[in-house]
């Protein structure tokens, strides 16, 4: 580590999120002395890093803290000598992530940005990015840790371990400790007395079982699942309940991105509706940056603004730098995190990435044994890991094979013939981002 504090380098350090994660690291300031927090974009993104740069600017200024932010579209400049590097970007911006949801809505599959069709292409967009990112590191930081928030975060994460020679990465989502939050509160527990063992893939991973002060509490869980009063979900997808001898047979605690394998039919009736009148997911998020950002322009504006909590971003900054904290002060507490397997789930293969449990030091995460998966999960979980790694195959080399392939394996992609349609659009819609399948 920096002698005089703490680097952290976040490329996409426009994001709308970044006030959330300056305000974790001013509230863990005592334990996380970072000294300089060097906030990355690109030239299409240099106004929005600007009008966030300066709010977390204020931010720090208000709480008197040592802590310089610096704002840069030099990568290279903010990478050198960094104790951490983590990556929250969007390839394309948000007009990507409208096309990422409309082409497969306009022929009638499901368009979300980590899921199906969209979560391809936002994967093909942004892993030789990433790797580029990691490459660097090699070089200018050889002993960082690469935290990637970016999403689909399994799949980007699995790519960094496999096609890149910095193997300090540790893939993060907010989704566990969402689900973690929730339960605590359909428990009615203190938060520091329940832990969920988690098992499966970023956005596929179930809540194995729940305990409070030690004792199980999953058929409680279960039951109050099945009430349609007491739901997990999260802002971007649509709280629809779930069928109650549907939860009581499959024993376990689904994920709120579960409803776009279980119920399918239903999400995307909802989501043609909200096509229909220009409402995608993706177009609300617009609108709500877009709002975002008039309130960070604000000189006057020096708190995380509460409006940013509609982004969809809950607990984002806890993950986030708890797990920064935890491995530069060797906690060794325990965290959900996607790191490589090594075994701990015998079901999948040892060197693919998994989300679950781990003891985080300061050597880094090691996962904590799940065996085999239970039957009623693994088939679903065995597909999508095929998915991710012929999605990766397609990004690293430009196959369009390859990317037909994922796209005919994944779920959410009900016809083959309309698979090649859609990745001959989507292909064409995102051509400047996908330079690897135009050589």
């Amino acid at each position: 580590m920096v002698r005089n504090g703490i680097k952290i380098a976040t490329i996409g350090g426009g994001s709308s999120y970044t006030p959330e994660f300056v305000e974790g690291l001013i509230n863990r300031y005592k334990e996380l002395p970072v000294r300089e927090l060097w906030l990355v974009d690109i030239e299409e993104g240099k106004e929005k890093l600007n009008i966030v740069g300066n709010l977390a600017k204020r931010m720090v200024k208000k709480a008197n803290l040592p802590m310089k932010v610096y704002m840069t579209l030099n990568r290279k400049e903010a990478l050198k000598n960094a104790d951490f590097v983590t990556t929250q970007m969007r390839v394309g911006l948000l007009q990507a992530r409208i096309k990422d949801e409309r082409i497969p809505l306009k022929h009638g599959m499901i368009g979300q940005e980590t899921n199906g069709a969209g979560g391809l292409f936002k994967a093909l967009r942004t892993i030789p990015v990433v790797l580029d990112i990691a490459e660097e590191m090699t070089e200018l930081c050889p002993n960082a840790w690469l935290i990637n928030f970016t999403n689909p975060a399994g799949i980007v994460t699995e790519a960094v371990m496999r096609h890149s020679s910095h193997k300090k990465v540790i893939g993060l989502c907010n989704v566990p400790i969402n689900m973690k939050m929730t339960i605590t509160q359909l428990l009615d527990v203190p938060t520091d007395q329940i832990s969920i063992t988690f098992g499966g893939l970023n956005h596929m991973s179930y809540g194995l079982d729940v305990h409070v002060n030690g004792e199980s509490r999953m058929d409680e869980v279960i039951e109050l699942l099945a009430d349609s009063d007491k739901q997990l979900t999260m802002k971007n997808i649509i709280p629809l309940p779930w069928d109650k001898d549907f939860v009581k047979g499959l024993g376990l605690v689904p994920s709120p991105y579960h409803r776009y394998y279980y119920k399918t039919s239903d999400i995307l009736k909802n989501e043609l509706e909200e096509f229909k009148v220009g409402k995608t997911r993706a177009e609300v998020v617009k609108q709500l940056e877009d709002e975002l950002f008039e309130l960070y322009k604000d000189p006057n504006l020096n708190i995380k603004p509460p409006q940013l909590e509609k982004r969809g971003g809950a607990y984002y900054s806890d993950a986030a730098c708890n797990l920064i904290s935890s491995i530069y002060n060797d906690k060794g507490d325990i965290q959900t995190l996607n790191i490589r397997n090594k075994g701990a789930i015998t079901s999948l293969p040892n060197d693919t990435i998994v989300e679950i449990n781990c003891i985080v030091t300061k050597q880094g995460p090691i996962p904590l044994a799940v065996g085999e998966l239970p039957y009623s999960i693994n088939g679903l979980i065995q597909q999508i890991k095929s998915f991710e790694l012929a999605a990766i195959k397609a990004a690293v080399t430009g196959s369009y094979e390859q990317a037909l392939l994922a796209l005919c394996i994944n779920p959410l992609i009900t016809s083959d013939e309309k698979a090649k349609v859609i990745l001959d659009e989507m292909l064409e819609a995102h051509k400047t981002y996908l330079p690897q399948f135009f050589k």
